[in-house]
């Protein structure tokens, strides 16, 4: 008997260690952000949950592909956003669970969502009701952690304000115009690399919906010659304007980005920083001021962020 005991501890410590090693197989780590990792599940949950419909609809090999291919931006998003959230505990920055249960409130008052509704949802695209909570309660945290060290410190004097009036006042008396700046990938060949080439751009999608510099990852990732200015397309009267650049600008409002659309050229990624309409010097002036508060914000994040990345330690195992 005493055998027989002896035999299934044996047994199960290895079965106990088999276990264990075939899980940090399947979950291996694949960075290390500070005292924090990330592990390939988390990258994984990650694109599954910032997934667009167009990607869901696809079949599981052809997402994980997709997914595949965009490794590598997720987890540089993931790594800043880690990164980020870091910083906010350093400041005591947090989100209570009333913040969570308002914003959640907020957002399913948005589509017509009751609770139940809400968690069938997120139960059908793989996620529980903690999981996304702890999302939200992450955006919470990260939108004022960027309010506070970045925002808030953001002056914009009544002479900039002038001199950017004087530079932008004749463009803007010469007819509807809208101020663009775009993330651009080529038209390819083949309807398999059409696929990548969207699954790229939804990615990215999500990053700029997560809070990501547009003109960053226009610089990092646009195939355009605009992405040594960040993207940046200046004034663009509606008169030359492709048809499809009309349909999807003349529905948005300045700050917004678009979905993905596909041109004769390519696929694009717009943002709308200002369009131009008949305005009072007052109202000009106020667009003026928010659009160089903008500007000087995506500046300061830019450093602020790098200055994370610098003083920290951070390790890929992709």
């Amino acid at each position: 008997m005493m055998k027989l005991r002896v035999f299934i501890f044996v047994l199960l410590v290895f079965i106990f260690h088999s276990v264990s090693q075939a899980a940090i197989l399947l979950d291996r780590v694949v960075a290390v952000v500070n005292q924090e990792v990330i592990t390939w599940s988390d990258l994984y949950k990650a694109m599954e949950f910032e997934a667009s419909d167009k990607m869901r609809g696809l079949k599981d090999e052809e997402k994980r592909k997709i997914f595949k291919e965009n490794e590598g931006i997720f987890l540089e998003s993931l790594i800043d956003m880690k990164l980020q959230l870091q910083a906010a505990k350093q400041l005591g920055i947090d989100a209570t669970m009333d913040d969570v249960n308002s914003t959640i409130a907020d957002i399913r008052k948005k589509y017509s969502l009751d609770e139940p509704a809400l968690i069938e949802s997120l139960k059908k695209e793989g996620f529980t009701f903690d999981e996304y909570k702890k999302k939200i309660a992450e955006q919470i945290i990260l939108s004022r952690v960027v309010s506070q060290q970045i925002k808030s410190r953001i002056v914009v004097s009544e002479s900039e304000v002038q001199k950017q009036m004087g530079e932008d006042k004749n463009i803007l008396a010469e007819g509807e115009a809208y101020r663009l700046r775009q993330i651009f990938f080529k038209r390819p060949d083949s309807s398999n690399d059409r696929k990548a080439v969207e699954g790229k751009a939804d990615a990215l999608l999500k990053q700029l919906k997560a809070g990501e510099d547009f003109s960053a990852l226009a610089q990092k990732y646009s195939e355009d010659p605009s992405r040594k200015a960040g993207g940046d397309l200046g004034f663009v009267k509606k008169r030359y304007m492709a048809k499809e650049f009309i349909d999807v600008v003349s529905q948005m409002k300045a700050g917004e980005v678009s979905q993905p659309f596909w041109t004769d050229r390519g696929l694009h990624i717009v943002r709308l920083e200002e369009k131009s309409e008949k305005h009072s010097e007052a109202e000009l002036k106020e667009s003026i001021r928010n659009k160089l508060i903008e500007k000087y914000s995506s500046e300061k994040y830019k450093s602020w962020l790098r200055g994370l990345r610098e003083n920290a330690y951070i390790e890929i195992r992709l």
